[in-house]
């Protein structure tokens, strides 16, 4: 898959996060010919990872191209970089950029690849990137139906980048294509951010549905009428419903929810099987971003009086210790209604 890329001088980009998602973007970077600062908190691995030159926790088996520069400190990786790119869990968001706010020079850009909505405020990430920020700051997101592995693979992948700044999103979609990766601009931010938030609380469903044997038809209608649900919360809060029908929504949706490289999905599957969320989490190893999407998410709609019935019952199961079956009879047992609504 080939796609029109920049042909001016590529920007030097601080990855601010080494976590599977974060390794695997400077990779991408770093082959598009991007000089790239890897940035994260485990000084060990960052250790390991400038000598061998691969991140054998999160992303065994990808060699880092010369272009990627590991970086043990913070404000000399945010200095040396036109453009920060945050790659952490939601929950640490608004910590790193705090950090980078001192820090940053003029021009200097932010995006993020982070999903969810902030637990304690309810805050889509580019909310809480404008309040820390404040005005003046370019900013963009990057989201849509991408595994890190087949990225740092360099598989044929396409996802969505989107900012408010038209032209710097358009600007990063063609700097960040290549030969392999196709980028395409979005303006619509905040729905862009809704999809991957709430995709990650339906592949915990999805995953639930197919441990217990529900088979191919549980799944496509929880698939469906989850993407009614993500809908419906984007909408009400200002965006696009056009948005969801795209890679960032159902690209994403659809990813997530069918395929076993998804932690989220994996976490049902261990939920299905008996486990606790807790004890899930723990085989799983890794942050399950879906486990504290489902608690925002539930209550971002309470507070928009935005019916989600899929993502209620997931929190149930995750926070009320309700069966996973239960949960799947109740949403069958609701009161029928039209499609639409």
């Amino acid at each position: 898959m080939t796609a029109p890329t920049d042909t001016g001088p590529k920007p030097t980009v601080a990855v601010l996060g080494s976590g599977s998602w974060g390794t695997a973007l400077a990779v991408h970077l770093g082959r598009t010919g991007h000089r790239t600062i890897l940035w994260g908190i485990e000084t060990e691995e960052l250790v390991a990872m400038t000598r061998d030159r691969v991140n054998g926790r999160y992303l065994p088996g990808v060699t880092l191209p010369d272009r990627v520069e590991i970086e043990h400190d913070f404000a000399r990786a945010v200095a040396e970089a036109d453009q920060l790119l945050i790659v952490v869990p939601s929950h640490a968001f608004r910590e790193v950029l705090e950090r980078a706010k001192p820090l940053l020079k003029p021009g200097q850009r932010v995006a993020w690849a982070t999903k969810g909505f902030e637990l304690s405020t309810g805050k889509l990430p580019h909310d809480v990137a404008a309040e820390v920020l404040g005005p003046g700051v370019p900013t963009a997101v990057l989201s849509g139906p991408t595994f890190a592995k087949e990225v740092g693979a360099g598989l044929p992948s396409a996802m969505v980048v989107a900012s408010t700044d038209t032209e710097y999103a358009m600007q990063l979609a063609r700097s960040i294509s290549g030969e392999s990766f196709r980028a395409y601009a979005s303006s619509d931010m905040i729905g862009v951010e809704v999809g991957g938030a709430v995709k990650n609380v339906l592949a915990i469903g999805a995953g639930i549905s197919d441990g217990l044997g529900f088979g191919a038809n549980t799944r496509v209608a929880l698939i469906t009428r989850g993407l009614a649900e993500m809908m419906r919360l984007g909408v009400a809060l200002g965006a696009d419903r056009e948005t969801f029908m795209g890679l960032a929504g159902l690209g994403d949706l659809v990813l997530t929810c069918t395929d076993n490289q998804s932690r989220n999905r994996r976490c049902g599957l261990l939920l299905a099987a008996g486990k606790t969320p807790e004890q899930a989490q723990a085989e799983i190893g890794q942050v399950v971003e879906g486990v504290l999407a489902a608690r925002a998410v539930r209550d971002v709609a309470q507070r928009f009086d935005v019916v989600m019935p899929i993502s209620e019952q997931i929190y149930r199961v995750l926070y009320e210790g309700a069966p996973a079956k239960d949960a799947v009879y109740a949403l069958m047992g609701r009161t029928i209604r039209t499609e639409s609504e």
